[in-house]
């Protein structure tokens, strides 16, 4: 497992003093191990989170809701993949957010997103979220036009009115008892390049590729600029951002698994402490069943008997 002062290089809960620029996409701290040992680092934190997500499903006071941000090809797909390979799907779903449709179109922002939440005692996913509405609308603010928002609501203020509606949002999440996480998987633009070309010469590879990412590419600085401005608005104690750095999928995955399990720990979940008098009821309910034992033998023995002697 990562130690917990390892997950805090990444953690940003005060947005006043970020700067994108601090962080390396292809950082690893230092750390080069074989892919065997990245495995099996991340297998302990895959158990782990096992087994502490089974204790937040049986106590179902608590929902952790887990947000992805990225540009394209950063791995938000296999981190979840390999992330949350341990995990009860019945306690954990995820969510990927496309273009939105045009019910949603007719509603705020926030909208599609809410009816999405996780319920408590779950783990809801979200492959990119309603941080699109500062990203890839910020920075082709012509999607604007299609959410037929008044024209004098659509202001030079709107993205820190929007910035605003998020912190106010998260905050009333958290103040409900659901956890909040937030990664932005920080891939370079060079290693983008790579794995395109990756997808583009390899078939089982090929169907992931949209000749549309290679348009983005040309909004790359607009798109680094709107990530920074988004996680310095919107950076908090409550639902801090998490800058992790993905040109090396083995390292992302080993910090996004391990910021999950020290969120976890700090929850506490535990198993529901049965009262006396459910221990009573579970007892009646043992000696009960102990004693059909004996019955449902004797029954298979005579049933037995009976079709012996009509042969």
């Amino acid at each position: 497992m990562v130690p917990g002062d390892v997950i805090k290089r990444f953690r940003v809960k005060d947005g006043d003093k970020f700067r994108l620029a601090d962080y390396d996409p292809g950082d690893t701290l230092g750390l080069d191990i074989e892919k065997d040992l990245a495995q099996q680092l991340l297998g302990a934190g895959v158990d782990r989170l096992r087994g502490l997500q089974e204790q937040l499903y049986a106590e179902a006071r608590w929902s952790v809701l887990i947000i992805l941000q990225a540009m394209d090809a950063a791995g938000k797909d296999s981190t979840v993949e390999h992330v949350m390979s341990g995990v009860n799907p019945q306690g954990c779903h995820v969510i990927a957010f496309k273009a939105p449709s045009s019910t949603e179109l007719r509603h705020d922002f926030l909208w599609r997103t809410t009816c999405a939440l996780p319920e408590r005692g779950r783990i809801g996913i979200f492959n990119r979220s309603y941080y699109e509405e500062v990203l890839v609308v910020r920075v082709h603010r012509e999607l604007l036009a299609k959410q037929k928002l008044p024209k004098k609501l659509i202001g030079d203020n709107i993205w820190k009115e929007r910035f605003a509606s998020i912190r106010d949002f998260e905050r009333h999440l958290a103040r409900n008892g659901t956890a909040i996480l937030k990664f932005f998987l920080h891939v370079s633009r060079d290693e983008q390049r790579r794995r395109f070309l990756d997808r583009m010469e390899e078939p089982d590879k090929k169907w992931k590729f949209a000749v549309g990412d290679v348009a983005e590419r040309r909004c790359w600085t607009d798109y680094m600029d709107a990530y920074e401005d988004a996680i310095r608005n919107t950076a908090t104690k409550h639902a801090p951002w998490y800058v992790v750095p993905a040109d090396n999928k083995w390292f992302s995955r080993l910090i996004v698994a391990a910021a999950i399990v020290d969120r976890l720990e700090k929850l506490d979940p535990k198993f529901p402490h049965l009262d006396q008098d459910a221990l009573s009821a579970l007892e009646r309910a043992r000696k009960q069943l102990e004693s059909e034992n004996g019955k449902a033998g004797s029954g298979r023995g005579n049933k037995e008997k009976e079709d012996s002697s009509r042969a």
